[in-house]
């Protein structure tokens, strides 16, 4: 019985190791090479924000704000990191403009403010920059809304600034994720 049990183990373990060499071995050991690596994503340094631009800009619906907002299309880049790229500009009923330059990541349904805009100095680099769930953070309902009305495609970026820039200006009805007509 403890014959059988042992010529058993050794063949399962036999058999494993065959296995192995024909699949390749994990990622980590010596040889992976069968394996594809594949690196964990890592965001590259954003480029400074452009210029603030208050005129020009397409409009974005967000609800229960009385906040206007807009895109600066000249801004949007998608980065060789897969993140969407752009200036948003808010406007108060009173007149009041500031300026945020985020960044959105649609694999990871995340936003990260980079820098924010005020009249008096200019761009500042925002000191507390971290990703942020998108569909989590109640101040970030506007990006939300740019990532659903063209930026992203789901889990992807859109297919260009210029086809971003469309599918925002475009009516509801008309956009990427409704069947658009704009592509």
């Amino acid at each position: 019985m403890l014959r059988r049990f042992l010529a058993l183990a050794l063949a399962s373990a036999v058999g494993a190791a065959s296995a192995a060499d024909l699949l390749g071995a994990p990622p980590g050991t010596p040889d992976n090479s069968n394996i594809p690596y594949v690196p964990e994503w890592q965001e590259l340094e954003a480029p400074p924000p452009p210029p603030l631009r208050t005129s020009g800009l397409i409009p974005i619906d967000v609800a229960g704000t009385s906040l206007r907002f807009g895109v600066d299309p000249a801004s949007i880049t998608i980065g060789k990191d897969d993140v969407v790229r752009y200036v948003v500009v808010a406007t108060s009923s009173s007149g009041a403009v500031n300026g945020f330059y985020e960044g959105i990541h649609c694999g990871k349904g995340q936003v990260k403010v980079y820098a924010r805009h005020n009249p008096d100095s200019g761009w500042v680099v925002a000191k507390d920059a971290e990703w942020r769930d998108i569909f989590r953070t109640a101040n970030l309902r506007y990006s939300l809304a740019i990532a659903r009305s063209g930026a992203c495609q789901e889990n992807s970026p859109n297919v260009s600034p210029a086809q971003i820039a469309l599918d925002l200006k475009a009516p509801v009805d008309r956009r990427w994720q409704r069947g658009g007509v704009n592509r």
